[in-house]
């Protein structure tokens, strides 16, 4: 009966270390947390949240609805200025041999008039004058009021045949990187992603980002409807891939996997739908949690959400959940699962200690 005591004082002392090993599934559901509750696991902290009408009503109004960042929505696209590299189109009117110096067999793009590097182009009778930084109108009066001197009342149009010098970038999952030009025409950010095109079996038009003055703003363009976002020169339009929406959901469901999402966001209840549901023989409804890492995790922890899915009512609040790219969806076990898990990893230790006793007693004898 002595052999048999040191694996009764194994069980035992595994047993009660059983109770105490952390997983989502056992430490974080013997509590039911609050608002916001800080938890310790390993070196790192996180926050623990309940999920419940006000947390999603308060991440609905931290969201705006899909409302316009203040930086992009008061931008005023002031008047276009002339820049290196625009082709001008100058008329004079009554004086063909100024704006069609070769003659009217004279192609129409070789008689515009190119602004150098350095802002300046030649006009005869005139010189030299800086056209860059002057709007179209600021330059026909400079002219018209140069060539007064030698023309009695010139009538001067100023007009644009190639924009070069104010542009933006779409890149990304567009059907093509395409450098669009700014005009005369405000250009809004609809147009630009219509001008380069897009595959929207490829592009994810939920998270576009633009960038502008060093800062980045993440856009869903359907949440947008008709407002429209106004571009200014060096913009940056990024249009992400739709490969890159996906979230995992793990433990006790039917199917765990990783799962990809087209649409603009994906709820908790859609994802654990996509997994056919909780296993019903091992899962915990208690113990259902969304892990939500951070960026940086010295400055800021990562986050727990917590859904009580034994009450079907939760199911509802679950709808209205909605999960992050990167979002990690686990599902604990229910405790005699964990029991009988135990069990069957320590059987072979029991095995092994009975062989042993069993040799012991034969080599006593």
């Amino acid at each position: 009966m002595n052999l048999y005591r040191p694996f009764a004082i194994a069980v035992l002392a595994m047993s009660c270390l059983s109770g105490c090993l952390w997983s989502p599934g056992q430490h974080l559901g013997r509590t039911t947390p609050g608002p916001a509750q800080v938890r310790t696991a390993g070196n790192d902290q996180l926050d623990l949240i309940a999920i419940t009408p006000k947390l999603i009503a308060m991440d609905r109004a931290v969201q705006g609805n899909g409302a316009i960042p203040p930086a992009l929505a008061e931008f005023q696209p002031p008047a276009y200025t002339i820049g290196p590299g625009d082709v001008l189109y100058i008329t004079v009117w009554d004086h063909p041999e100024l704006t069609v110096p070769a003659g009217p067999q004279q192609q129409l793009n070789a008689a515009g008039r190119l602004v150098q590097g350095d802002g300046t182009l030649f006009y005869p009778y005139v010189g030299k004058l800086q056209a860059a930084g002057k709007t179209p109108t600021a330059l026909r009066d400079e002219l018209a009021s140069r060539l007064s001197k030698v023309i009695e009342s010139p009538q001067v149009d100023v007009s644009i045949l190639t924009y070069a010098s104010q542009r933006v970038w779409v890149t990304g999952a567009a059907q093509k990187s395409a450098v669009v030009p700014l005009t005369v025409v405000p250009l809004t950010l609809h147009d630009a992603i219509s001008n380069a095109g897009f595959d929207p079996n490829d592009a994810d038009l939920s998270g576009v980002r633009l960038t502008r003055d060093g800062a980045t703003y993440t856009l869903d363009m359907a949440r947008l409807g008709g407002r429209p976002i106004y571009l200014q020169a060096n913009d940056h339009i990024y249009i992400p891939y739709l490969d890159a929406k996906e979230v995992f959901v793990v433990g006790e469901v039917n199917l765990p996997g990783a799962q990809n999402f087209k649409t603009g966001s994906i709820s908790l209840s859609q994802a654990l739908g996509r997994s056919r549901g909780l296993a019903q023989a091992t899962s915990n409804g208690n113990a259902v949690y969304v892990i939500r890492g951070s960026n940086d995790l010295q400055a800021k922890p990562s986050v727990v959400y917590q859904l009580e899915a034994a009450n079907p009512a939760a199911f509802a609040v679950a709808s209205q959940f909605e999960l992050l790219p990167g979002d990690v969806v686990f599902v604990g076990t229910a405790g005699i699962t964990r029991w009988s898990r135990f069990v069957s990893q320590l059987l072979p230790f029991s095995g092994i200690i009975s062989n042993a006793a069993s040799v012991s007693s034969d080599l006593s004898n």
